[in-house]
Protein backbone atom coordinates (compact mmCIF):
# COMPACT_ATOMS: atom_id res chain seq x y z
CA UNK A 1 0.00 0.00 0.00
CA UNK A 2 1.80 3.09 -1.26
CA UNK A 3 1.51 6.33 0.69
CA UNK A 4 1.31 9.39 -1.11
CA UNK A 5 2.15 11.51 2.02
CA UNK A 6 5.50 9.05 2.64
CA UNK A 7 6.26 9.85 -0.93
CA UNK A 8 6.00 13.75 -0.57
CA UNK A 9 8.52 13.39 2.75
CA UNK A 10 11.07 11.60 0.11
CA UNK A 11 10.30 14.34 -2.25
CA UNK A 12 11.64 16.88 0.15
CA UNK A 13 14.32 15.04 1.57
CA UNK A 14 15.37 14.13 -1.85
CA UNK A 15 15.69 18.31 -3.06
CA UNK A 16 17.27 18.94 0.60
CA UNK A 17 20.02 16.29 0.17
CA UNK A 18 20.16 16.61 -3.56
CA UNK A 19 23.31 18.59 -3.75
CA UNK A 20 25.46 16.34 -1.77
CA UNK A 21 26.95 13.76 -3.49
CA UNK A 22 29.73 12.33 -1.19
CA UNK A 23 27.22 9.16 -0.15
CA UNK A 24 25.37 8.89 -3.69
CA UNK A 25 27.82 6.77 -4.77
CA UNK A 26 28.52 6.66 -8.67
CA UNK A 27 28.49 2.95 -9.98
CA UNK A 28 29.93 1.43 -12.54
CA UNK A 29 28.86 -2.27 -11.89
CA UNK A 30 25.55 -3.74 -11.95
CA UNK A 31 26.44 -5.30 -8.63
CA UNK A 32 28.41 -3.23 -6.04
CA UNK A 33 29.68 -5.26 -3.08
CA UNK A 34 31.41 -2.12 -0.91
CA UNK A 35 30.43 -4.12 2.49
CA UNK A 36 32.63 -7.20 1.05
CA UNK A 37 29.64 -9.50 1.92
CA UNK A 38 29.55 -11.72 -1.09
CA UNK A 39 32.59 -14.06 -2.23
CA UNK A 40 34.27 -13.64 -5.66
CA UNK A 41 32.18 -16.36 -7.10
CA UNK A 42 28.68 -15.18 -5.85
CA UNK A 43 29.63 -11.88 -6.82
CA UNK A 44 29.99 -13.33 -10.84
CA UNK A 45 27.23 -15.14 -10.43
CA UNK A 46 24.82 -12.30 -9.46
CA UNK A 47 26.66 -9.66 -11.79
CA UNK A 48 25.85 -12.27 -14.71
CA UNK A 49 22.64 -13.15 -14.04
CA UNK A 50 21.20 -9.10 -14.02
CA UNK A 51 23.15 -8.52 -16.94
CA UNK A 52 21.89 -10.99 -19.31
CA UNK A 53 17.89 -9.94 -17.51
CA UNK A 54 18.83 -6.30 -18.68
CA UNK A 55 20.38 -7.56 -22.08
CA UNK A 56 16.63 -9.56 -22.46
CA UNK A 57 14.10 -7.17 -20.85
CA UNK A 58 15.52 -3.68 -21.00
CA UNK A 59 15.01 -4.01 -17.26
CA UNK A 60 17.35 -2.71 -14.90
CA UNK A 61 18.10 -4.86 -11.81
CA UNK A 62 20.98 -2.91 -9.47
CA UNK A 63 22.46 -4.53 -6.36
CA UNK A 64 24.68 -2.13 -3.95
CA UNK A 65 26.00 -3.43 -0.54
CA UNK A 66 27.49 -0.51 1.93
CA UNK A 67 28.98 -0.38 5.52
CA UNK A 68 26.82 2.32 6.65
CA UNK A 69 24.89 5.06 5.57
CA UNK A 70 26.46 7.80 7.34
CA UNK A 71 23.77 9.27 9.25
CA UNK A 72 21.23 8.91 6.10
CA UNK A 73 18.06 7.04 6.21
CA UNK A 74 17.49 3.77 4.37
CA UNK A 75 14.97 5.01 1.90
CA UNK A 76 16.94 8.61 1.72
CA UNK A 77 20.35 7.25 1.03
CA UNK A 78 18.28 5.09 -2.25
CA UNK A 79 16.53 7.59 -3.64
CA UNK A 80 19.30 9.76 -3.96
CA UNK A 81 21.87 6.35 -5.04
CA UNK A 82 18.95 5.44 -7.91
CA UNK A 83 18.14 8.96 -9.34
CA UNK A 84 21.68 9.96 -9.27
CA UNK A 85 22.91 7.00 -11.52
CA UNK A 86 19.67 7.10 -13.67
CA UNK A 87 18.76 3.58 -13.21
CA UNK A 88 16.44 2.00 -15.72
CA UNK A 89 15.89 3.20 -19.15
CA UNK A 90 15.17 6.67 -19.71
CA UNK A 91 11.03 7.06 -21.00
CA UNK A 92 10.49 3.36 -19.17
CA UNK A 93 11.97 4.14 -15.90
CA UNK A 94 12.28 0.22 -15.37
CA UNK A 95 14.81 0.03 -12.84
CA UNK A 96 14.75 -1.72 -9.06
CA UNK A 97 17.96 -0.86 -6.61
CA UNK A 98 18.62 -3.18 -4.32
CA UNK A 99 20.26 -1.77 -1.21
CA UNK A 100 21.92 -3.42 1.91
CA UNK A 101 23.50 -1.65 4.98
CA UNK A 102 25.56 -4.17 6.99
CA UNK A 103 25.94 -1.61 9.84
CA UNK A 104 22.33 -0.52 10.30
CA UNK A 105 20.93 -4.18 9.24
CA UNK A 106 19.11 -3.04 7.14
CA UNK A 107 17.58 -3.55 3.68
CA UNK A 108 15.88 -1.53 0.91
CA UNK A 109 14.22 -2.30 -2.50
CA UNK A 110 13.74 0.76 -4.63
CA UNK A 111 11.27 0.41 -7.80
CA UNK A 112 11.01 3.19 -10.68
CA UNK A 113 8.65 4.77 -11.51
CA UNK A 114 7.87 2.49 -14.46
CA UNK A 115 7.67 -0.60 -12.56
CA UNK A 116 5.73 0.51 -9.49
CA UNK A 117 2.38 -1.29 -10.62
CA UNK A 118 4.24 -4.57 -11.00
CA UNK A 119 6.68 -4.31 -7.53
CA UNK A 120 4.27 -2.67 -5.85
CA UNK A 121 5.18 -1.56 -2.21
CA UNK A 122 3.28 -4.53 -1.30
CA UNK A 123 5.28 -6.77 -3.31
CA UNK A 124 8.26 -5.36 -2.23
CA UNK A 125 7.29 -5.53 1.17
CA UNK A 126 6.45 -9.29 1.52
CA UNK A 127 9.99 -10.24 -0.54
CA UNK A 128 12.06 -8.32 2.09
CA UNK A 129 9.91 -9.85 4.97
CA UNK A 130 9.79 -13.66 3.71
CA UNK A 131 12.64 -13.73 1.38
CA UNK A 132 15.23 -11.67 2.27
CA UNK A 133 15.15 -11.29 6.46
CA UNK A 134 14.56 -15.09 7.21
CA UNK A 135 18.35 -15.79 5.44
CA UNK A 136 19.46 -12.42 6.60
CA UNK A 137 19.17 -13.27 10.44
CA UNK A 138 21.31 -16.23 9.70
CA UNK A 139 23.74 -13.93 7.99
CA UNK A 140 23.42 -15.86 4.50
CA UNK A 141 23.38 -12.52 3.15
CA UNK A 142 24.22 -13.69 -0.47
CA UNK A 143 21.22 -16.11 -0.63
CA UNK A 144 18.54 -13.76 0.74
CA UNK A 145 19.95 -10.93 -2.23
CA UNK A 146 19.90 -13.80 -4.82
CA UNK A 147 16.68 -15.18 -4.07
CA UNK A 148 15.09 -11.74 -3.80
CA UNK A 149 16.42 -11.34 -7.47
CA UNK A 150 15.21 -14.21 -8.39
CA UNK A 151 11.37 -13.18 -7.44
CA UNK A 152 11.50 -9.54 -9.14
CA UNK A 153 12.88 -11.49 -12.89
CA UNK A 154 9.88 -13.66 -12.42
CA UNK A 155 7.39 -11.67 -11.68
CA UNK A 156 8.55 -8.80 -14.67
CA UNK A 157 8.88 -12.11 -16.70
CA UNK A 158 5.43 -14.04 -15.60
CA UNK A 159 2.47 -11.78 -15.32
CA UNK A 160 0.55 -14.60 -13.89
CA UNK A 161 3.32 -15.63 -10.94
CA UNK A 162 2.79 -11.65 -10.23
CA UNK A 163 -1.15 -11.92 -10.34
CA UNK A 164 -1.03 -15.19 -7.68
CA UNK A 165 2.00 -13.09 -5.21
CA UNK A 166 -0.56 -9.92 -5.19
CA UNK A 167 -3.89 -11.85 -4.32
CA UNK A 168 -1.89 -14.04 -1.50
CA UNK A 169 -0.19 -10.71 0.20
CA UNK A 170 -3.81 -8.73 -0.22
CA UNK A 171 -5.12 -11.79 1.56
CA UNK A 172 -2.37 -11.86 4.30
CA UNK A 173 -2.71 -8.25 4.77
CA UNK A 174 -6.48 -8.17 4.85
CA UNK A 175 -7.70 -7.36 8.73
CA UNK A 176 -10.45 -8.62 10.45
CA UNK A 177 -13.67 -6.82 10.19
CA UNK A 178 -13.78 -5.20 13.67
CA UNK A 179 -10.88 -3.47 12.49
CA UNK A 180 -13.00 -1.91 9.65
CA UNK A 181 -15.89 -1.36 11.26
CA UNK A 182 -13.73 0.68 14.27
CA UNK A 183 -11.61 2.60 11.47
CA UNK A 184 -14.90 3.44 9.33
CA UNK A 185 -16.92 4.66 12.30
CA UNK A 186 -13.69 6.50 13.48
CA UNK A 187 -13.32 8.35 10.33
CA UNK A 188 -17.24 9.03 10.09
CA UNK A 189 -16.81 10.70 13.87
CA UNK A 190 -14.12 12.97 11.81
CA UNK A 191 -15.81 13.93 8.38
CA UNK A 192 -19.49 14.30 10.75
CA UNK A 193 -17.61 17.19 13.08
CA UNK A 194 -15.98 18.33 9.96
CA UNK A 195 -19.07 18.60 7.85
CA UNK A 196 -20.89 20.42 11.21
CA UNK A 197 -17.83 22.75 11.58
CA UNK A 198 -18.12 23.25 7.50
CA UNK A 199 -21.72 24.39 7.63
CA UNK A 200 -21.52 26.71 10.76
CA UNK A 201 -18.80 28.36 8.88
CA UNK A 202 -19.65 28.49 5.44
CA UNK A 203 -23.17 29.83 6.92
CA UNK A 204 -20.98 32.28 8.50
CA UNK A 205 -19.31 33.58 5.41
CA UNK A 206 -22.81 33.63 3.24
CA UNK A 207 -24.11 36.04 6.21
CA UNK A 208 -20.69 38.41 5.94
CA UNK A 209 -21.06 38.41 1.73
CA UNK A 210 -25.05 39.25 2.03
CA UNK A 211 -24.41 42.05 4.59
CA UNK A 212 -21.97 43.42 1.51
CA UNK A 213 -24.04 43.26 -0.59
CA UNK A 214 -26.98 45.01 0.79
CA UNK A 215 -24.81 47.70 2.06
CA UNK A 216 -25.17 46.95 6.23
CA UNK A 217 -21.59 46.17 5.84
CA UNK A 218 -18.75 48.27 4.02
CA UNK A 219 -16.57 46.55 1.19
CA UNK A 220 -13.56 47.25 2.96
CA UNK A 221 -14.16 46.03 6.60
CA UNK A 222 -16.36 43.53 5.06
CA UNK A 223 -13.36 41.49 2.75
CA UNK A 224 -11.12 41.87 6.31
CA UNK A 225 -13.84 39.87 8.11
CA UNK A 226 -14.64 37.95 5.03
CA UNK A 227 -10.83 36.66 5.35
CA UNK A 228 -10.57 35.55 8.41
CA UNK A 229 -14.21 34.00 7.89
CA UNK A 230 -12.88 32.17 4.90
CA UNK A 231 -9.72 31.01 6.96
CA UNK A 232 -12.15 28.64 9.13
CA UNK A 233 -13.74 27.71 5.84
CA UNK A 234 -10.97 26.60 4.79
CA UNK A 235 -9.55 24.67 8.16
CA UNK A 236 -12.86 23.14 8.04
CA UNK A 237 -12.04 20.98 5.10
CA UNK A 238 -9.19 19.11 5.63
CA UNK A 239 -11.27 17.77 8.43
CA UNK A 240 -13.79 16.00 5.56
CA UNK A 241 -11.09 15.56 2.91
CA UNK A 242 -8.29 14.02 5.11
CA UNK A 243 -10.42 11.20 6.92
CA UNK A 244 -11.86 10.31 3.59
CA UNK A 245 -8.15 10.29 1.57
CA UNK A 246 -7.00 8.53 4.43
CA UNK A 247 -9.50 5.39 3.99
CA UNK A 248 -9.34 5.40 0.41
CA UNK A 249 -5.22 4.80 0.53
CA UNK A 250 -5.86 2.54 3.66
CA UNK A 251 -8.56 0.77 2.50
CA UNK A 252 -8.44 1.17 -1.61
CA UNK A 253 -4.72 1.99 -2.47
CA UNK A 254 -5.85 5.20 -3.72
CA UNK A 255 -2.50 7.10 -4.51
CA UNK A 256 -3.53 10.81 -5.01
CA UNK A 257 -1.62 12.87 -7.64
CA UNK A 258 0.66 14.57 -4.89
CA UNK A 259 3.30 16.24 -7.93
CA UNK A 260 0.52 17.56 -10.30
CA UNK A 261 -0.16 19.50 -7.25
CA UNK A 262 3.32 20.72 -6.62
CA UNK A 263 3.73 21.37 -10.25
CA UNK A 264 0.77 23.54 -10.46
CA UNK A 265 0.40 24.55 -6.68
CA UNK A 266 -2.06 27.29 -8.66
CA UNK A 267 -4.67 25.04 -9.14
CA UNK A 268 -5.84 25.06 -5.35
CA UNK A 269 -6.84 28.41 -6.89
CA UNK A 270 -9.73 26.80 -9.07
CA UNK A 271 -11.70 25.21 -5.75
CA UNK A 272 -11.37 28.57 -4.21
CA UNK A 273 -12.63 31.02 -6.65
CA UNK A 274 -15.24 28.59 -7.75
CA UNK A 275 -16.48 28.36 -3.92
CA UNK A 276 -16.36 31.89 -4.04
CA UNK A 277 -18.54 32.31 -6.78
CA UNK A 278 -21.12 29.88 -5.70
CA UNK A 279 -21.38 31.35 -1.95
CA UNK A 280 -21.54 34.47 -3.73
CA UNK A 281 -24.29 33.79 -5.91
CA UNK A 282 -26.14 31.97 -3.00
CA UNK A 283 -25.73 35.59 -0.97
CA UNK A 284 -27.38 37.20 -4.25
CA UNK A 285 -30.45 34.99 -4.38
CA UNK A 286 -31.01 35.62 -0.43
CA UNK A 287 -31.08 38.95 -0.76
CA UNK A 288 -32.86 38.94 -3.22
CA UNK A 289 -35.36 36.54 -1.59
CA UNK A 290 -36.13 39.18 1.15
CA UNK A 291 -36.86 41.97 -1.47
CA UNK A 292 -33.41 43.78 -0.07
CA UNK A 293 -31.77 45.50 -2.61
CA UNK A 294 -28.56 45.51 -3.73
CA UNK A 295 -26.10 47.91 -2.74
CA UNK A 296 -22.80 48.68 -1.75
CA UNK A 297 -20.44 50.87 0.80
CA UNK A 298 -17.16 51.12 0.02
CA UNK A 299 -16.15 51.94 3.96
CA UNK A 300 -19.67 52.83 5.98
CA UNK A 301 -21.38 50.12 7.83
CA UNK A 302 -24.35 50.41 9.71
CA UNK A 303 -22.67 50.75 13.34
CA UNK A 304 -25.89 49.31 15.25
CA UNK A 305 -25.96 46.20 12.73
CA UNK A 306 -22.26 45.83 12.97
CA UNK A 307 -22.37 45.77 16.90
CA UNK A 308 -24.68 43.71 17.36
CA UNK A 309 -23.61 41.14 14.40
CA UNK A 310 -20.04 41.26 14.35
CA UNK A 311 -18.64 42.03 18.38
CA UNK A 312 -17.20 39.95 20.62
CA UNK A 313 -20.30 40.71 22.92
CA UNK A 314 -23.13 40.19 19.90
CA UNK A 315 -25.49 37.91 19.90
CA UNK A 316 -24.33 36.76 16.51
CA UNK A 317 -21.39 34.53 16.21
CA UNK A 318 -20.77 35.58 12.79
CA UNK A 319 -17.43 36.98 12.93
CA UNK A 320 -16.76 35.47 16.70
CA UNK A 321 -17.26 31.83 15.23
CA UNK A 322 -14.59 32.41 12.39
CA UNK A 323 -11.79 32.54 14.92
CA UNK A 324 -12.45 29.31 16.49
CA UNK A 325 -10.06 25.85 15.60
CA UNK A 326 32.15 -10.27 -12.66
CA UNK A 327 32.85 -7.58 -13.77
CA UNK A 328 30.74 -6.35 -15.66
CA UNK A 329 30.32 -2.40 -16.37
CA UNK A 330 27.02 -0.82 -16.89
CA UNK A 331 25.40 2.34 -16.28
CA UNK A 332 21.92 3.53 -15.88
CA UNK A 333 19.76 4.69 -19.09
CA UNK A 334 17.66 7.80 -17.52
CA UNK A 335 15.43 6.37 -15.35
CA UNK A 336 14.22 7.81 -12.07
CA UNK A 337 12.31 6.73 -8.98
CA UNK A 338 9.87 8.68 -6.65
CA UNK A 339 10.22 6.93 -3.44
CA UNK A 340 8.45 3.86 -4.38
CA UNK A 341 9.45 0.45 -3.09
CA UNK A 342 9.68 -0.96 0.98
CA UNK A 343 12.48 -1.38 3.95
CA UNK A 344 13.44 -3.71 6.31
CA UNK A 345 15.45 -4.47 9.13
CA UNK A 346 16.65 -8.19 10.42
Amino acid sequence: MRVWLFRLFLFLLALNYGHSQSNSHQLTEIVTDQAGIFSASDLVQLQEKLTLFEQETTNQIVVLTVVALNGETIEQYALNVFNNNELGQKGKDNGVLILFAQQEREVRIEVGYGLEPYITDAVASRIIRETMIPRFKEERYFEGISAATDQIINFLDDPDALEEFKQETAQEEKLPIWVYLFLGAFFLIFVTAGGFYFYQTNKSFIKVLKDIFSGRLGVFPGTFILFFTGLSVLISIPFIIAPILIALVFFADFEPNVDSLLDNPYLILIPVLFYVFITSVIAIFKLKSGDEPLKFSAFKSDKSYFSKSYSSSGSSSGFSSSFGGGSSSFSGGGGSSGGGGASGSW
